[in-house]
């Protein structure tokens, strides 16, 4: 049986009302997890004059949430699974807003990097179990895939709008705010999500994979982490032997993996060619999404002199074209098929990406916003129907933990557009150094400059070109990783869709 049939082969029923208006409630702690990545992006120099944490600490209260998170997604979607799905979604709420109530009141450094991995180990139960709920719940393809459309909005949506609140509350409150507004939004969840969301677990007598969960996050932690410090810090030692036994532990676990009773990883799902697809889209994807983003926010501040909060409010017709496509996305499939909705929305995310060349030192805001919107556009199809694909692929019993693969793509590519994206970026910056004395960063750059007085506006306006240089280098290897990927997709999933239909669970038993 897949998870889109019932069991005695007719049409499962419609969600109801009362179905859609638990879709809502999940999306309060979906907003949540993904808005408190980069939240903080506003919060930071609050934070240091009141906790005066060092450089590493900074790094550490930055990253150590993604870090948590990347790491945990496979094992707490497999715990999911079986100690019910709705109860791990609200235990997980219940540790992320105590963990946020810490947070927000944390008198030291260390408290606030302890309590932001509190926050990581619970978003990491929210995020596979909120989606594969949503394969619990919405039976009928044509209306799951609806629903994953919304999930992935809300989750887009809170790492647009993140920011811009951040920035809100921060001129009226202090630093603490944007921890705590977590609290009254989980509240919410817990007085609604047990009449709301029903309860799934799976009926298992095999023995918890623990080696199992061991060498994943052997494999994944640390190979996260190199990719972050390589991006950050360039080829350290520290940073080449974490990667070094990421590289190792990786196919340890998978080797494990192929001889447990009770695996964590369905690794039968990669036989399916729309799963294998759909999983590079999400790990190439959110590369070029996330190197882009990053990139982006630098240029709107440093080349084109925006502030913070304005840089903020430049990412919202992204966020607004991510989400309103990705809610979209499946009736675009029902019209032309899983294959060339996914191929043709990377291509369209290609475009737009390779159209960032057009930007220069002193381009007009809304290039870039009409460039970035046009992307989103093509990420918001590609990110709805990736999740759909790899949940769908997966027998009811094991959607959580296809979800947890599936957003652990999201995450390794996200890390990866920073580390790979963004180093390419910077090598290119100081490669155009013809004398000048740039600084390993362009922001390090313009604060020599401004010491130099009126002297610095030859070497502040070179390193705005350079950087803008480095940025194009990396828009064109995001954008063209892209394509590619788009014409593979059309070749590895000549057999899927041709009727405009999207059955990917008919493909794994």
């Amino acid at each position: 049986m897949t998870s889109s049939a019932a069991a005695d082969g007719s049409t499962p029923p419609a969600a109801s009302r009362r179905t859609w208006l638990g879709l809502f409630v999940l999306q309060l702690p979906v907003l949540l997890v993904s808005m408190d990545f980069s939240v903080l992006y506003l919060a930071m120099p609050t934070i240091s004059d009141a906790l005066d944490p060092s450089a590493t600490n900074q790094l550490w209260i930055l990253d150590i949430y993604g870090f948590m998170i990347a790491g945990l997604l496979i094992t707490m979607g497999n715990v999911g699974d079986r100690i019910g799905r709705r109860r791990i979604l609200l235990a997980g709420a219940a540790l992320f807003g105590i963990a946020s109530a810490i947070a927000a009141f944390a008198p030291s450094a260390g408290a606030l990097i302890a309590a932001r991995a509190l926050m990581g180990i619970g978003g990491a139960t929210l995020m596979p179990a909120s989606l594969s709920l949503i394969a619990n719940m919405f039976r009928r393809p044509d209306e799951r895939g609806r629903a994953i459309g919304v999930w992935t909005a809300a989750f887009a949506g809170g790492a647009a709008i993140g920011p811009v609140i951040g920035g809100l509350l921060l001129h009226q409150f202090w630093w603490g705010i944007v921890f705590l507004i977590n609290v009254p939004v989980l509240a919410v969840l817990f007085l609604a999500g047990p009449s709301l969301l029903p309860e799934f677990r799976a009926a298992r007598t095999d023995p918890f994979d623990f080696v199992g969960v061991v060498l994943s996050l052997l494999g994944i932690l640390p190979a996260v982490y190199a990719v972050k410090t390589f991006a950050a810090e360039g080829i350290t030692t520290t940073a080449v032997i974490t990667g070094v036994v990421g590289i190792v532990m990786l196919p340890a676990f998978i080797w494990h993996q192929r001889r447990s009773r009770a695996p964590l990883l369905t690794l039968s799902l990669f036989r399916d060619p729309a799963t294998c697809a759909a999983l590079a889209i999400a790990l190439v994807g959110m590369m070029s999404e996330g190197g882009i983003a990053y990139l982006a926010n630098v240029y709107l501040q440093s080349v084109l002199g925006h502030d913070v909060l304005v840089a903020a409010l430049a990412g919202i017709p992204m966020a607004v074209t991510i989400a309103v496509f990705s809610v979209y996305a499946n009736r675009l499939t029902r019209r032309i098929g899983i294959r060339f909705a996914l191929a043709g929305s990377v291509l369209l995310a290609a475009i737009a990406n390779i159209g960032l060349l057009a930007l220069s030192t002193s381009s007009a805001l809304w290039i870039f916003m009409t460039l970035t919107a046009i992307a989103g556009v093509g990420f918001g199809i590609q990110f709805s129907l990736v999740s759909d694909v790899v949940v769908g692929s997966a027998p009811p019993e094991k959607s959580g933990a296809a979800s947890g693969i599936s957003e652990t793509s999201f995450e390794l590519g996200t890390a990866l557009g920073l580390a790979l994206l963004g180093s390419l970026a910077t090598a290119v910056f100081l490669s155009r150094d013809d004398g000048y004395g740039f600084a390993d960063s362009l922001g390090e750059t313009l604060k020599r400059a401004d010491d130099l007085g009126p002297a610095g506006d030859v070497l502040s306006g070179a390193a705005q070109l350079a950087f803008v240089d480095g940025f194009h280098a990396a828009a064109l290897t995001g954008g063209a990783l892209l394509a590619l990927l788009s014409v593979v997709v059309l070749f590895v999933m000549r057999d899927h869709g041709r009727d405009g239909s999207h059955s990917p669970a008919e493909n794994v038993v």
